[in-house]
Parts: structure tokens; sequence; C-alpha cells
């Protein structure tokens, strides 16, 4: 998986890079938007960490002529810029995720495996949670090679929890994604439907945890192999 890192700041650069090629990442560094830029244009990169404050081109600016070229993967935001204004921007450009700094490295680290799992449904039809296989085109999940029994709103939500997976996910955020083909779900059926998952996923050892007062989190087993 490759990763281009935007960012002027060196030593933030130099740590990032780091943390990132040591969880088995390639990773480009890039200190103005329009190196990166001519680096997204020559190579196809899984993941793009993108900083607003940059010398030169702003990253707005970056973001959009990224967004230009359907072939762009994921991108990150990662920015000292905190104020609603600027995340709504950010989003509305096509950003996947806006991370404000200070921030925590496992906490980024959990965003850049579930951006990368989203990049990689589009890409392969096939994703691996430890044990729990996941065929996103024919929307079939498995336990070692075995068939999990599945509804399609069990599915849905399944798939909308292990893309993000390592990040909690509450049940508003759930609903708007999902009721575009299912207006019967309410927060309750939501709960409902986690029960049933968590039962039927125990076999593979994958927890979907209750974060309390803000939704669900599955947490990754040891083993997991979709990076």
């Amino acid at each position: 998986m490759r990763v281009l890192l935007v960012e002027d700041d060196k030593a933030l650069a130099d740590g990032l890079t780091r943390t990132l090629r040591q969880s088995g990442y390639a990773v480009d560094h890039a200190p103005t938007g329009e190196l990166a830029l001519r680096g997204a244009s020559e190579e196809h990169f899984d993941l793009i960490v993108l900083d607003l404050g940059l010398p030169g081109m702003d990253g707005f600016e970056v973001l959009s002529r990224l967004r230009a070229d359907p072939k762009t993967g994921g991108i990150m935001i990662l920015t000292a810029r905190d104020s609603e204004a600027d995340r709504v921007k950010g989003l509305d450009l096509g950003a996947d995720d806006y991370v404000t700094k200070p921030f925590s490295l496992p906490e980024f680290e959990a965003r850049v495996r579930a951006l990368i799992r989203r990049s990689q449904a589009v890409h392969s039809p096939v994703l691996q949670f430890g044990r729990l296989t996941i065929h996103t085109v024919s929307k079939r999940a498995q336990i070692d090679g075995e068939d999990v029994e599945l509804t399609p709103r069990e599915w849905g939500v399944l798939e909308y929890l292990l893309l993000r997976a390592g990040q909690v996910v509450s049940k508003e955020q759930m609903l708007q994604a999902l009721c575009g083909w299912d207006a019967s779900l309410t927060h309750n059926t939501i709960e409902v439907y986690v029960s049933r998952l968590r039962a039927k996923l125990q076999k593979a050892a994958i927890r979907i945890r209750t974060v309390r007062g803000f939704g669900y989190m599955v947490e990754e087993p040891a083993d997991a192999l979709a990076r």
C-alpha cells in the first residue's frame, strides 16, 4: 500500500513517515502542493495525507485538483485548521477524512487503515479481517471459508462498520449512510442488527464494541490482514 504524505513541517513529516513505514506502508513525501500534484500524476497512491497550510499553493487548491482526477485514491486532510467552516469545505471538496492537529498516533493509524480499506474495496472485491472474509461485490461473508448467513440489512451494517474498523461510528452516521436503501432503519433497529452481528461473528473473534455515548467500533483482530 502506497501513501503520499504532503506536509511541509519536516519534523512531523519524518515522524509520520517513520510510523507509517513501521506499519508496512510505502511512503513518499512531498513538502509542497506542486510536488504533490506532480507525484500524484505520475504514480498511484492508495492514500494521500494532505496538510492545508502549505507554502505556495493552498491545500484546498491541491485537494480540488487531486479530486479532478477520478483515479485518485483516498485523501485525508491533516491540519491545524479546526474551524467548522474549514472542515465542511474540505469534505465538500472531496476529502474522505479530516483530522485536526494535535492528534494521537494510534487514532491516526486507525484512520489510515480505514481509508485504505475503502480504497481497496473499490479496486478489490475481497477483503480479509482475520478469519473473516467479505466479498464486496457478491455481498457474502465467510469465516474460515464457511458462509455466514446475513440479511441485506445485516450486510449493510457489517460492511459499513468493517470499512471503518478502528474508528468510532455513531448510530446517526450509520442511519445517514444506510437509509438511502432502507428508510425504515432507526436507532433501535441499528442496535438489533449489531446484536445479531455480534453473535454471528463470535467465531471469528471480531468484536463490535459499544463506545458509550458515541456509537460502535469494530476492534481489529490481532491477525487482521486488511492493511
